[in-house]
């Protein structure tokens, strides 16, 4: 254990070095996770209400007439976003690889008679083929994925997607890159988000100059236990956003300061593209 420990504070690992634990699906975390989701008043796993409401009453404004199309929402969570698009006209399907977020989601679909197909999956083996008139992935989940699964997803997005169909997603803006500090800090817990027993949380924020990624790095040790969890993110200027989503499967049709429309700055925290299937 001790060696862990300085081996965490003594190197950074390489870039998408994976976790040493289940993080999406833990037994515990994904509590916590769902709790997150579901806080209307904080951006937490997901986005405040109020910003999410701004988003699909855009969405469906960009989008057009959307009664009878379909849409997929990779990474929906407990269906936030699935639930106010399925009631302004689109068919959903949402896949999350949560699958406490997917049983909450097929429950709360139950209860409200709303009609979405929520699938616990790993959105890296979707299996669709010229299905969808839009697919979304909302608030950065692009830029946690290596690069080698980036192209893997495209791929399965743009098999999933009917001939005009189009691709909306957000990703974090270099602005917010440049802002971010490199720190550490130890918290002690007698229960909290990462472990129902008394633990210790040692976190480091590591920012990664060459390949433009920061990595949120969290140590957690129980009486029995050392897990280490590298939570990473890729950031992004328009260039290399449009260059990395054109090079194979999509063309850029529009760019935003965020997924609610806002006009492009190149200022904000992200940016939000809307690319067209080629």
């Amino acid at each position: 254990m001790n060696e862990k420990i300085l081996k965490f504070f003594e190197e950074n690992p390489p870039v998408y070095a994976g976790s040493t634990k289940a993080f999406w699906d833990d037994e515990h975390i994904s509590k916590g996770m769902l709790a997150a989701h579901l806080d209307a008043e904080h951006d937490g796993a997901s986005r405040k209400l109020e910003t999410i409401q701004s988003s699909v009453e855009w969405l469906c404004e960009y989008c057009g007439d959307v009664k009878g199309k379909r849409l997929l929402d990779l990474g929906c969570g407990p269906g936030l976003y699935a639930e106010m698009l399925c009631d302004r006209g689109f068919s959903v399907t949402g896949v999350d690889f949560s699958r406490r977020s997917i049983e909450y989601a097929r429950n709360q679909a139950e209860i409200a008679g709303r009609d979405i197909d929520y699938r616990y999956q790993n959105y890296l083996e979707l299996d669709f083929d010229n299905e969808f008139d839009a697919a979304i992935m909302v608030y950065y989940d692009y830029g946690v994925l290596p690069p080698k699964d980036r192209e893997v997803l495209l791929e399965k997005v743009h098999r999933a997607l009917k001939r005009d169909g189009i691709l909306i997603l957000d990703v974090y803006n270099m602005s917010s890159f440049y802002s971010f500090r490199e720190a550490q800090s130890v918290s002690y817990e007698k229960s909290g988000f990462w472990s129902p027993e008394p633990h210790v949380v040692i976190q480091r924020n590591v920012i990664y100059s060459e390949t433009k990624n920061t990595l949120d790095r969290y140590l957690v040790m129980t009486g029995d236990s050392t897990d280490i969890f590298n939570i990473w993110d890729q950031y992004y200027s328009k260039e290399t956003f449009s260059g990395e989503l054109c090079k194979s499967y999509f063309n850029a049709r529009d760019f935003y300061d965020d997924i609610c429309g806002r006009p492009f700055t190149g200022q904000a925290e992200g940016i939000c593209g809307v690319f067209s299937k080629r």
